[in-house]
């Protein structure tokens, strides 16, 4: 073989192992990469997700890597962008990453105590100024992530058929998490503030909020609960045993770690009433 004919051949090889990684095949991935709802401390959720993996990975016979991004935002665009595979959304955001990635599939509702659905709970200092809703009025209200149904979307359109507008009649207040809220309404921080139900009962159950603390002013209209979704360009037969892994998934230590008893078949439907509550609001859904 003469130079030319070597450097050629060299060239083709680097081509080829350069190219190796944009030749896997997207649509059925050897490792599958599973997000959770930063709805609480990452690592945390990491470690209580074990479980999850190892069933995943034995269910599946594929490597599973389990994913808590920094906020709703991110997960949306993990998402939008194919750096994760299968996600556990919060309603809302999921309605958000369906309007910016209309490939991926909701195929599952968390089901709790035989209903595939929850509420927002609005709660208040004990001893604060806050005594019923209309206190609020003037004060500062602290809210979730932006892209939370429950410690957002629906605590503010609650707020908005009484008349309180935010940032208008009351200075809303953005900390990220739902337990920050409940640390920061507890703590006398800020006087009221809204949050998931189920997450603030579990809260109060493992001890971290005193519910002597605070005082409940309402509970939201109920809400579509959190949509197990997967990503559309994967393979059917991928798809199929994802969905059929997450829907027969009786185990209550990983069950637990939704916060339900099970999962239900879901669609994209389900998720309507959260955007009629984004008119409520006069959000543009598609700016968000």
């Amino acid at each position: 073989m003469n130079r030319r004919s070597l450097l050629t051949a060299a060239l083709v090889a680097g081509a080829m192992i350069s190219a190796g990684p944009a030749l896997a095949d997207k649509t059925n991935p050897d490792k599958l990469r599973v997000a959770l709802l930063p709805d609480e401390n990452a690592s945390t959720l990491i470690q209580n997700a074990q479980p999850l993996k190892k069933y995943l990975e034995q269910t599946l016979k594929k490597e599973i890597e389990i994913i808590v991004t920094t906020d709703y935002s991110s997960m949306i665009e993990a998402m939008r962008f194919g750096r994760i595979e299968v996600a556990y959304f919060g309603p809302f955001s999921y309605v958000l990453a369906k309007s910016r990635a209309p490939e991926i599939e909701p195929f599952a509702v968390g089901v709790e105590k035989g209903k595939p659905d929850y509420q927002s709970i609005l709660i208040a200092t004990a001893n604060g100024p806050v005594k019923e809703l209309k206190d609020i009025k003037g004060r500062p209200f602290a809210f979730g992530d932006q892209a939370s149904t429950s410690s957002h979307l629906a605590p503010r359109a609650h707020l908005a058929k009484i008349g309180l507008i935010g940032d208008t009649d009351y200075k809303v207040v953005h900390l990220g998490k739902h337990d920050a809220v409940a640390r920061a309404v507890a703590n006398g921080q800020i006087p009221a503030g809204a949050l998931s139900e189920p997450i603030f009962r579990s809260l109060v159950e493992t001890n971290r909020i005193d519910p002597t603390k605070v005082r409940q002013l309402a509970l939201s209209d109920n809400i579509p609960n959190y949509p197990m979704t997967v990503q559309g360009y994967l393979k059917p037969e991928v798809k199929d045993a994802i969905k059929k892994a997450f829907l027969e998934l009786k185990d209550p230590e990983i069950l637990k770690l939704f916060r339900i008893d099970g999962l239900a078949p879901a669609t994209d439907k389900n998720y309507d009433i959260l955007r009629d509550m984004a008119k409520i609001l006069n959000l543009d859904i598609a700016k968000l």
